[in-house]
């Protein structure tokens, strides 16, 4: 009798395991991202970026309604390992993102990679996922680290400055930054200045960098670092002599909110811009003001992008988000409408995409702004492409 049983048990199971997943009826999406402390309005931007492409989307990616779990890394790593295995073991989602730092997804990305969940970057770009630790599950609708540090190489170089100071904060995103401007950049780097990430108080690399003499400093310093160093920078009187430069992330909307006129005259890297001509930019751009009262930042344009990234996929599956290859396909496939233009994946699931460059100065309303200038790169790829070898 007992050994009927385990037998009737084992087939049930059998047939359990053999049995098709059940189809979902709605998607559940992990947005963990930096929603305290300084690097907090880089993830707000991302997080009111998400939503609003969740409201152009009626609600719904494909037919399927979507519940957003949100939940704040306090931008440290430990925090967002822990976090991020409650959203996927207690929550369920099916889908993760949000996350600003690379330091901090570095953290979280093995989890997510075991869980078998899909990870849409809306920000970090780390070079390591980009290149040897590259993952099927990994896909990033912003860009590698390095690129927008590579663009502003090039322009520095372009531009014949002699003598260069760069300044970043130590931690992977930091040292991928001054990799990529000195790929580009040839000419001399008369000091390389690595800070605490997170820090506010810039007096002493300030005076570092004075003693250099440079003609240009390149910086980069996401978030209320930026905001901190600019104002410090230019209340040292260094911007009389020194031609500032950054990434887009350095100089973009949150930044020129806090800082003001001090940032006339920066010049800065992106591949996206609030004046771009594209019919689902200035929908995005309008609505965004609208809702939230005011300009967008590249990390709002990426986070959008990843709502419409998402919900292209989960349509082109008919809703079918179990099929884990099928849902990959389509997420690679990435069949939406980019506020950036025409938008696509390289083989390790970052894109290949243009970079232009900016000046912050004054629009027509007499804001502080950033205005495009041209483009830097076309079509540009990251370094580590090919230490991919994913199939």
């Amino acid at each position: 009798m007992i050994t009927g049983i385990k037998k009737t048990v084992a087939g049930a199971l059998m047939l359990a395991a053999l049995a098709p997943a059940q189809a979902a009826d709605k998607v559940k999406v992990g947005m963990l991202s930096t929603l305290s402390g300084p690097g907090a309005g880089l993830g707000v931007d991302i997080r009111d970026g998400f939503q609003l492409g969740l409201k152009h989307l009626g609600g719904k990616f494909g037919e399927l309604p979507v519940e957003v779990v949100t939940a704040d890394d306090q931008q440290n790593p430990d925090v967002a390992k822990q976090t991020a295995e409650r959203l996927l073991k207690r929550d369920k989602v099916d889908f993760m993102t949000g996350v600003v730092f690379s330091n901090i997804m570095l953290a979280v990305g093995p989890s997510v990679f075991a869980a078998r969940v899909p990870y849409v970057s809306a920000n970090a770009g780390p070079s390591q996922y980009a290149g040897e630790q590259c993952n099927p599950y990994f896909f990033n609708v912003a860009w590698q680290n390095d690129n927008l540090h590579e663009a502003v190489g090039k322009v520095v170089m372009d531009k014949g400055f002699k003598k260069v100071v760069v300044l970043a904060p130590n931690y992977p995103a930091g040292k991928d930054a001054v990799a990529g401007f000195k790929r580009y950049y040839k000419g001399a780097v008369a000091d390389e200045i690595y800070t605490k990430l997170g820090q506010l108080d810039y007096s002493a690399e300030l005076a570092q960098a004075r003693a250099a003499k440079p003609d240009a400093m390149y910086i980069f310093l996401p978030g209320g670092m930026g905001i901190n160093f600019i104002k410090q920078f230019v209340g040292a009187g260094l911007s009389k002599d020194v031609t500032l430069f950054g990434p887009g992330f350095s100089a973009d909307e949150d930044v020129i909110r806090a800082v003001g006129e001090p940032m006339l005259g920066m010049f800065n890297s992106s591949h996206w811009a609030h004046d771009m001509d594209n019919a689902a930019n200035r929908r995005f751009v309008a609505d965004f003001q609208k809702d939230y009262g005011r300009l967008p930042s590249l990390y709002a344009s990426q986070g959008y992008d990843a709502a419409l990234l998402m919900a292209a996929a989960v349509r082109d599956v008919k809703g079918r988000i179990e099929d884990k290859p099928a849902l990959l396909k389509a997420l690679k496939a990435a069949r939406f409408e980019s506020v950036r233009g025409p938008f696509r994946f390289n083989s390790n699931q970052y894109p290949v995409q243009d970079y232009y460059l900016r000046v912050i100065g004054r629009d027509g309303q007499g804001r502080v702004t950033n205005k495009s200038l041209g483009r830097i790169f076309s079509n540009h790829a990251d370094a580590y492409v090919s230490a991919c070898k994913m199939p």
